[in-house]
């Protein structure tokens, strides 16, 4: 119920956000607007995690599902929008449709099952991901692996509604900092 009260709320209050990026996506490089993924959500389930278009249209075709430091398929309102976590927003979408959380553990590619034993995979799936997580306040994108299935398996062990309210506090502080760097 919280996560669908959320992101109500959060759609209605951030839609003129969600509009402008649309658009600045569509006037740089046209449609999609949206990118859409093979992530792994709950209990292993596959489903298609949405996010701004942040790359130019053949991305995936140019490189690996990982993105480098000053990636070139990386357009500039897309570096913008990756920058600020507007890329994000439309994960909302996801959360009404029951695919995610506004917290968990970040949603994984497929192909990242290779990283986990078949026991810290199953743990990781027991709760829906998310659209901010643990891992994501306490290293952002600088977690190594090891430090990112730490933080993602200690928010499975310990879920509940007072962590998830911290992890959002949390997270707008981060993004309010965001402004001053």
């Amino acid at each position: 119920m919280f996560d669908i009260l959320f992101s109500l709320l959060a759609l209605a209050l951030l839609s003129p956000l969600l509009f402008g990026s649309a658009l600045a996506v569509f006037l740089e490089s046209g449609q999609p607007v949206f990118f859409r993924q093979v992530r792994v959500g709950l209990n292993g389930r596959e489903f298609g995690m949405l996010k701004f278009r942040s790359m130019v249209k053949n991305a995936a075709a140019l490189g690996s599902y990982q993105t480098v430091v000053d990636d070139p398929r990386i357009t500039r309102v897309g570096r913008f929008l990756r920058r600020t976590s507007l890329d994000e927003l439309p994960q909302l979408l996801n959360v009404l449709k029951g695919e995610m959380s506004v917290v968990g553990p970040r949603p994984d590619v497929p192909v990242q099952r290779r990283d986990y034993t078949v026991a810290q995979w199953e743990e990781r799936h027991r709760v829906r991901p998310g659209i901010t997580g643990l891992a994501q306040v306490l290293y952002r994108s600088n977690a190594v692996g090891d430090q990112r299935l730490e933080a993602d398996l200690r928010y499975v062990r310990e879920a509940s509604l007072w962590l998830d309210l911290k992890v959002i506090f949390w997270t707008l502080g981060r993004l309010a900092g965001k402004g001053s760097n």
